[in-house]
């Protein structure tokens, strides 16, 4: 199954993460099929940017948000 879900990049204590689609299989920092957008969760308020197209795109065809996207989608008006 194919999921769209965060990836965390940054330094210890200073998360930054990317959405990705990925297999739900692969590890959490491995291998993606797709980067979709940002999250940086440090910034005030909390920076989300996200390609709406690209996103709407896959959940069309089948791919499943994780709780955490779901709600950031909903924050960016994608969903």
């Amino acid at each position: 199954m194919v999921k769209i879900r965060l990836r965390r990049m940054g330094a210890k204590k200073a998360p930054y993460y990317r959405i990705i689609v990925a297999d739900s299989r692969s590890p959490r920092d491995g291998r993606c099929i797709e980067e979709i957008g940002t999250y940086d969760p440090l910034t005030e308020p909390a920076t989300i940017t996200v390609d709406a197209e690209k996103a709407q795109q896959w959940i069309k065809n089948g791919a499943q948000p994780t709780d955490t996207v779901k709600a950031l989608l909903k924050k960016a008006n994608v969903l």
